[in-house]
């Protein structure tokens, strides 16, 4: 399953920096967050994991990593909740301090963080109050295009 083994004391020292306990289960998905560069659901994990973890501790392990600003939510068109690794260092228990644009890929179903293109700013009327943001872009990523010029 693992294609290369991320540095121990890389994703140590990610859970020290959070202020989280190390568990087998946060060490394990931590490192795939790390290998991986698209978003994962629940479902993603508990596929990879089956055999290790039930999908109570993998649950508590993504809202653990949420409520500490190691991961985030990512928007996606299917309803299912994804998760990405915060790029960020300033996202914490109170607040995700990023809001870049999603691209979902029509060809692979990967949907990835584009943290470089920045939602654009809004101004909403009188009364209401932003929360979060989110922009999913879809498309065909490059992975998938290089693959089609084959």
């Amino acid at each position: 399953m693992k294609t290369e083994k991320v540095a121990q004391n890389t994703i140590t020292a990610l859970l020290a920096t959070h202020q989280l306990r190390q568990t087998d289960c946060r060490l394990d998905i931590l490192e795939v967050f790390l290998q991986k560069k698209f978003a994962l659901s629940h479902s993603d994990l508990e596929k990879m994991f089956k055999e290790s973890y039930d999908r109570v501790t993998m649950y508590r392990t993504l809202k653990s990593f949420l409520d500490k600003g190691l991961i985030h939510k990512v928007l996606d068109d299917e309803g299912t909740p994804k998760y990405a690794l915060c790029s960020t260092t300033q996202c914490t228990t109170h607040t995700h301090a990023h809001e870049h644009v999603h691209f979902k890929c029509e060809t692979c179903g990967q949907t990835s963080c584009l943290d470089e293109i920045k939602v654009p700013s809004l101004v909403l009327p009188k009364g209401f109050q932003l929360k979060e943001m989110n922009l999913l872009l879809q498309g065909i990523c490059a992975s998938c295009q290089i693959n089609c010029e084959l």
